[in-house]
């Protein structure tokens, strides 16, 4: 049987989720930060592109003005090309399982936040309410915006990241 979780103070807390954030050379664990105002974005398309034999897909989302591009791997590009595509698969794919798994529990997504950036990854959260209450849960932001897209939710990116995704 395998060994229970252990951290440096005992065992892991099982009721918490683990921190996605990488520990800083050090030992120091990094916070996430404010990277100013959300502003809405709308998915512009899904592109692959081509260096050195090797394929890498991106989302790319806008905001009218400037567009940030999210790298994001060949599974995700279809979860997200097609609804974009108006296109169902004839079996539902992960998350169209994860919509429907949702709705019968009556929750729905409500926004999904790109908000922050660390060491040129992403991460997003997903804003879901059943009843009165709201949660708040980490999502990798191409499953976000896959989800975004089947529920027709908004999708929101921090000031802050849009301005550095400019300048990539």
């Amino acid at each position: 049987m395998p060994e229970p979780s252990e951290g440096p103070n005992g065992p892991d807390d099982l009721n918490e989720p683990p921190s996605f954030f990488p520990n800083e050379p050090g030992g120091h664990s990094r916070e996430p930060g404010s990277l100013g105002e959300l502003v809405e974005v709308q998915p512009e398309g899904v592109f692959a592109a081509e260096a050195q034999g090797s394929i890498s897909w991106f989302v790319l989302v806008t905001d009218g003005e400037r567009k940030l591009p999210i790298m994001i791997g060949p599974y995700e590009a279809q979860a997200i090309s097609l609804p974009m595509e108006s296109s169902r698969p004839d079996r539902p794919m992960t998350h169209d399982l994860m919509r429907a798994i949702m709705e019968r529990l009556r929750a729905r997504l409500v926004r999904v936040v790109i908000d922050d950036l660390w060491n040129n990854v992403y991460y997003a959260k997903l804003y879901l309410k059943v009843g009165k209450e709201e949660m708040e849960m980490d999502a990798r932001p191409s499953d976000a915006i896959a989800l975004a897209l089947r529920f027709e939710a908004p999708i929101f990116v921090a000031e802050g990241i849009l301005e550095a995704g400019g300048e990539a």
